[in-house]
């Protein structure tokens, strides 16, 4: 490695300027926002890769990749530059970025233009940037300061606060991972987040799919004060450093940054079921007909069902887009009975060809594998018991390949959903040769993109196949930018009471690194069958996830099901049937991320950064801003202690049968029966009945629960969203949107609403439901010419 020092001045250009370091580098800086500046580092003043796949402020990239130095869709504001012989200082309305000698930056923020500039961030002194003599290793040194805390980093285990750990991004199939200490895991996400409290916080995004690793305060150097480090094995180092005064506002950048949340329908927050042990039988078919029987016998709602791979295996092998007949002997009349029942059929797609595949010629004559950096052939890597190649999703005729397979093997028979799964790209072979669209590219610069291109490819072969309806995938490695195609999960989790907690600051981790739609395993993926209790409460915790599955590979062959434990089948029962309930909300919350780029999933302290017990409460969360979901995550547990966070509205009771102020912790005395979920003062939330699926056509009774605040309490506002579900100009108008706002002054509540949007919902009247006992008033404000909507009699709570 070579450290990196020296440097002159270049040249200025419209959106920032150059330098030249060590008289042969380039370190570019571009302002792209106020708050937003790009840092690159180019060896030999060349790019490595001069396509990005991840940044898409605008809308969707090319398929080719996105040109690094392509600044459409940001705004580029003016700025000022001063320059002497050993300084520089860049300035705009909210940053101030000096470049030092030797080579390091500090970086200077302000909330307003007025306001003078405070430190935030700067590099360390010495040896801020190395790089490697005869590879293409990047290294990036930061100071690490003892107020820091760090968030980010996507799908990590252990506490969601990430200091003195070091972390690697390499994507594996890391099934049975444990979710307190394995790393690496699935998910690409080089995105970290630094809390400098009065400060505020900024976030460093590193455009690289490279195998990299962060220090967060686990390494030490005599020589050095304490540092934070990055360390890539190859690639560039491209990084985007933003600042804002809340950490919201840093998760909701990195979200718009790398092109936002797809707009998935509106069925996909019901109920999924799925196993490997329906599929993996040789009465498959037969197991999945049952499971609609079973369904309905037990009056359980269910809106989809993942179908794992087994459908494509012979002797344990698995040969995508190949039927096992035996298993599956009529497949249109299966996927029929799923359509007629209302259910949703999403089918497993694996990337990888093994060596006896029967289309492995065809693919290998076309050209469509990643080739051996040696000999030019198909790579050849472990695989489902078995050795196989990896499709190269960088060729325009894999991708073709791929969703014309789609269309015969899965849209024609029925099926118009996919799993994109086993999609990591365990190719290490690092050189392996990837066309890259016409300009080739060793696989270690892009290995995680090929899920993101495989994910792409299937979501445009939905639109094509469907035009008229939005596209439903989910997809388990992922990097950013996939997020825009995808809902995702923690993937093939542990069957364990630690996993069941430590999979709540996973899925928040990947939410505060702009991964919104997510989920985990219920009743855990990969070991033993869970007990009763466990797979209760881990039901109970699952229905308040965006992606709500009951998934499994049980050691014993036994298949994680909704009725699995006769003794508490109601209790299961009572939990979907309130997910059902809860749907118009969760729908409510998509809207918010597509629109308006707000998280889903929120740790307590993400909406109260004052209140500081709100960093200490790993197992809490929020979904959405107004309902705190304290399930209970330990076995035997008779108390769940809960933080309530600190706000002037309070807490009610979901039951609506009592009032808590905010800025304590509570103990809950919990059965097997309890959930225990707040709501925030203020609040008006939307739900439905607890229907069996939820298809807006069947969402005939919408009742309205009104939480109210504390008299002289400023009002709130908050919202309720329906459209038919998956229609692609749902956005455009096609749509009812109700804004509400609550207030309390003290002569009753009021209630002040109103809608916009030419969609009819199913539902013509609407109960109003209040917890506690002051008189409701109702202000009309309807200003949809010609509508107006009853009000039935207010239940009791």
């Amino acid at each position: 490695m070579k450290a990196l020092r020296n440097w002159r001045f270049a040249n200025r250009s419209g959106s920032g300027f150059a330098l030249e370091v060590e008289g042969r580098h380039r370190l570019v800086v571009k302002v792209l926002e106020h708050d937003l500046i790009r840092v690159c580092l180019l060896k030999n003043g060349d790019y490595r890769l001069n396509r990005t796949w991840a940044i898409a402020p605008a809308g969707d990239v090319p398929w080719e990749g996105r040109p690094r130095d392509d600044v459409s869709g940001f705004t580029c504001p003016d700025f000022n530059l001063k320059e002497t012989d050993r300084k520089i200082v860049l300035e705009t309305d909210r940053l101030r970025l000096t470049v030092e000698t030797p080579l390091a930056l500090v970086w200077e923020a302000r909330a307003q233009a007025d306001a003078p500039f405070h430190e935030v961030a700067r590099d360390r002194p010495q040896d801020a940037y190395m790089i490697g003599r005869r590879d293409h290793r990047k290294h990036h040194f930061m100071r690490r300061h003892p107020d820091e805390r760090f968030y980010g980093l996507g799908e990590k285990t252990g506490r969601l606060e990430r200091s003195g750990r070091r972390y690697e991004m390499r994507n594996l199939d890391a099934m049975g991972y444990d979710a307190r200490t394995t790393d690496p895991l699935y998910k690409h996400v080089p995105f970290t987040i630094t809390d400098r409290g009065d400060l505020g916080a900024f976030g460093i995004y590193y455009d690289t799919m490279a195998p990299c690793w962060f220090d967060l305060g686990n390494e030490k150097d005599n020589y050095h004060p304490s540092f934070r480090a990055f360390r890539a094995d190859d690639g560039d180092l491209d990084y985007y450093f933003s600042w804002a005064p809340t950490i919201l506002d840093i998760t909701r950048r990195q979200h718009w940054l790398t092109g936002g949340t797809a707009f998935m329908p509106r069925w996909g927050f019901g109920y999924s079921g799925s196993t490997m042990a329906y599929t993996d039988s040789e009465n498959a078919q037969e197991r999945l007909m049952e499971f609609i029987g079973k369904l309905s016998d037990e009056d359980m709602p269910c809106d989809s069902f993942q179908m794992s791979s087994g459908y494509t295996a012979i002797k344990g092998k698995r040969y995508v887009f190949h039927w096992n007949t035996d298993r599956f002997p009529d497949v249109e009349a299966m996927s029929e009975a799923y359509r007629q029942a209302g259910i949703h059929l999403i089918a497993n797609i694996k990337p990888v060809l093994l060596e006896d595949h029967p289309l492995r010629d065809e693919a290998e004559a076309k050209g469509l594998f990643i080739r051996d950096s040696e000999t030019g052939a198909p790579e050849n890597s472990p695989f489902w018991d078995g050795y196989g190649s990896h499709l190269d999703f960088t060729n325009p005729d894999t991708v073709a390949w791929w969703q014309k397979n789609l269309k015969d093997q899965l849209f024609a028979k029925g099926i118009a959903s996919t799993w994109n799964d086993n999609n990591e790209y365990e190719v290490w072979d690092d050189e392996a040769v990837c066309s890259g669209f016409g300009d080739p590219v060793p696989v270690n610069l892009i290995r995680p993109l090929h899920s993101q291109l495989m994910t792409r490819a299937s979501y445009d072969a939905q639109w094509e196949n469907q035009p008229d309806r939005r596209p439903y995938l989910i997809s388990r490695c992922a990097s950013p930018g996939t997020q825009r195609y995808a809902q995702t999960w923690t993937g093939d989790n542990y069957t364990s009471w630690e996993t069941l907690r430590w999979n709540i600051p996973m899925g928040l981790g990947l939410s505060l690194s702009g991964f919104y739609n997510i989920g985990h395993d219920v009743g855990g993926f990969a070991g033993p069958r869970p007990d009763l209790e466990l797979f209760l409460r881990w039901v109970q915790n699952g229905i308040f996830h965006p992606r709500f599955t009951i998934h499994s590979w049980n050691d014993d062959g036994t298949a994680n099901e909704a009725w699995m434990y006769p003794e508490i089948t109601s209790l299961v029962r009572e939990a979907l049937k309130l997910r059902a309930q809860l749907i118009p909300y969760l729908y409510a919350l998509l809207f918010e991320a597509v629109t308006r780029g707000e998280p889903m999933l929120r740790p307590l302290f993400l909406d109260h950064p004052d209140d500081p017990a709100c960093r200490e409460a790993e197992f809490d969360f929020l979904l959405g801003k107004n309902l705190l979901v304290a399930t209970v995550v330990e076995e035997g547990a008779k108390i769940r202690r809960i933080t309530l966070p600190a706000n002037p509205e309070g807490w009610w009771a979901f039951d609506g049968s009592q009032w808590f102020a905010g800025g304590q912790v509570i103990e809950v005395p919990v059965t097997m029966e309890t959930i225990p979920l707040f709501v925030r003062g203020g609040t008006v939330l939307p739900m439905a009945a607890p229907n069996l699926r939820a298809a807006p056509s069947l969402d005939r009774k919408r009742t309205w629960r009104i939480y109210p605040q504390p008299t002289g309490t400023p009002a709130r506002s908050s919202i309720g969203y329906d459209d038919d579900g998956e229609t692609v100009d749902a956005l455009s108008g096609a749509h009812c949107l109700t804004q509400f706002t609550l207030s309390n002054e003290g002569e009753g509540v009021s209630l002040h609403w109103q809608r916009s949007g030419n969609w009819q919902p199913a539902f013509d009247s609407i109960s109003l439901w209040q917890a506690g006992s002051d008189p409701l008033k109702i202000n009309d404000m309807v200003h949809v010419p010609g509508t107006r909507i009853p009000f039935q009699k207010p239940e009791a709570n």
